[in-house]
């Protein structure tokens, strides 16, 4: 018979060879990201972000967005978003996306159930919006019966896997900023539009006029974590307790802020972010070569949608996850 391991004994369950096209987040962490923890664990460091690490990694950020960054480490995606929309709107605000923002469609509601915003959302053809989309929803400021639109949330690279050029998202902020609109971006793959427009994070976000954004690592090789950036510290108030209050605030932040430090301290985000780009370009190229499969977005970064026929989807997902984007 045999015995089963004890229960200190760590038992791999999955086969590390097996690879899927579903979501950036099936990947494990980077190698260098677990050193960084490793790292980091050991001995006691003040709790809630006293710590050296996250003290440190102020200037991190600061190297890349400016000397006027305030980082805030969270704990994912979906919090770094509810917290800064929380962070730029009042009470009776509202927030100005793409119908196909993460925002919207995939946070379970959490913008509105836990932010209390109202989303004005805009059709868009390739997920990107433009000073005339936002028009459509930037009215009635006066009007006590309609929300206030108070805020331009952007996904860059969208949901489309489309990337915004930083003269795109300048026009953006200027048409904003003239009706005393804030900007936000949803930067989860923030990473890899700047691999592909091959310009720093500042050229499109602090310089091009942003003055909120979410900064993403579980996309780009962290075990877990997330960061809400202020790049405009007057468009905001009260970031460390809306963090709280939003159930954002991790004890041992150590563990958060030092995977960021490995990551953006030298190019172990550029190298991540630039491979994963390289890799769906690749994927698109083979799959525009099969006889009834059509790229219909423009492939900016990782991320490819294709049209196959049924059959093939049916044979495929057998063998492979992938999701369903437009059934």
């Amino acid at each position: 018979m045999t015995e089963a391991p004890a229960a200190t004994d760590a038992v791999r369950r999955h086969d590390p060879e097996l690879r899927g096209f579903a979501s950036d987040n099936y990947a494990g962490a980077h190698p260098e990201i677990l050193a960084a923890l490793a790292l980091a664990n050991g001995g006691h460091q003040i709790a809630y972000g006293e710590d050296v690490y996250t003290e440190h990694l102020q200037d991190v950020f600061r190297a890349h967005f400016g000397p006027r960054a305030e980082t805030f480490p969270v704990f994912n995606g979906t919090g770094a978003n509810v917290v800064s929309l929380q962070a730029v709107t009042e009470r009776w605000g509202a927030v100005i996306c793409a119908d196909g923002a993460h925002i919207n469609v995939d946070e379970c509601g959490a913008p509105e159930r836990v932010g209390g915003l109202k989303l004005l959302t805009v059709p868009t053809p390739d997920g990107k919006l433009t000073p005339e989309l936002i028009d459509r929803e930037a009215f009635g400021w006066d009007d006590e019966h309609r929300a206030m639109p108070q805020v331009v949330s952007i996904t860059q690279t969208t949901e489309c896997g489309t990337c915004y050029t930083p003269e795109e998202i300048r026009a953006i902020c200027d048409h904003a900023h003239q009706h005393g609109m804030t900007v936000h971006v949803d930067g989860s793959r923030l990473a890899n539009a700047a691999a592909t427009l091959g310009v720093p994070f500042s050229a499109f976000t602090t310089d091009a006029g942003v003055d909120i954004l979410s900064f993403g690592g579980t996309k780009n090789g962290l075990l877990f974590g997330e960061c809400v950036v202020v790049l405009n510290p007057d468009a905001v108030r009260a970031m460390k307790h809306l963090r709280k209050l939003s159930m954002q605030l991790a004890s041992k932040m150590r563990f958060v802020s030092a995977q960021f430090e490995a990551l953006l301290s030298g190019d172990l985000w550029l190298r991540s972010a630039t491979h994963a780009n390289a890799m769906a370009s690749r994927l698109a190229r083979g799959a525009q070569a099969v006889d009834g499969v059509e790229v219909v977005h423009q492939v900016q970064a990782n991320s490819v949608f294709a049209r196959l026929p049924h059959d093939v989807s049916e044979r495929l997902r057998k063998r492979y996850r992938f999701y369903d984007w437009d059934e």
